[in-house]
């Protein structure tokens, strides 16, 4: 991957990327190999995109599809991934696994189910329900619905009235 690609195209949405590694991952090391690997698939797709939506929103929805075919594949073969080199930018924003609340709220997060997952982090980026939508691939008005009850399921966990 060219340092130019990585920096005009994947650096800028580096923090929404790290959200969606986190959300997936319950360790550093996965963290940094999701990370990787959502990068590597960008620069490897980048000629499938068709500019029918934003490149921001190509690149939230393969960075969910590549965050949940990994997970489903290290459920399958735990010794799937192998941590690697993550650029310095990406391994300082990521490394807040030691700030307990947030991680609370991941611990959260990781709780639902791998379709919530993307949802709820699509809404933490303000993104709209159409565009959750598109995203997720249904409509805006079960989005609406389904963040509502993300957000009552969170606040049960968060409250640890659940497990």
């Amino acid at each position: 991957m060219s340092n130019d690609f990585y920096t005009s195209s994947i650096l800028p949405y580096a923090a929404m990327i790290i959200k969606i590694c986190r959300a997936y991952t319950n360790t550093q090391e996965d963290f940094e190999d999701y990370y990787q690997e959502v990068c590597f698939q960008i620069w490897k797709s980048r000629n499938n995109f068709r500019g029918h939506s934003e490149w921001s929103t190509w690149i939230y929805r393969l960075s969910l599809n590549v965050s949940m075919t990994l997970l489903k594949k290290q459920k399958n073969n735990p010794e799937y991934l192998d941590s690697d080199y993550l650029p310095a930018e990406v391994s300082d924003e990521s490394r807040t696994f030691a700030d307990e609340s947030l991680e609370q709220l991941y611990t959260a997060i990781r709780q639902l189910s791998e379709v919530d997952r993307g949802v709820i982090l699509l809404y933490l980026e303000e993104k709209s329900y159409q565009e959750i939508a598109e995203i997720i691939g249904t409509n805006p008005n079960n989005i609406g619905v389904r963040i509502k009850r993300i957000k009552e399921r969170l606040k049960k966990l968060l409250d640890g009235k659940i497990n």
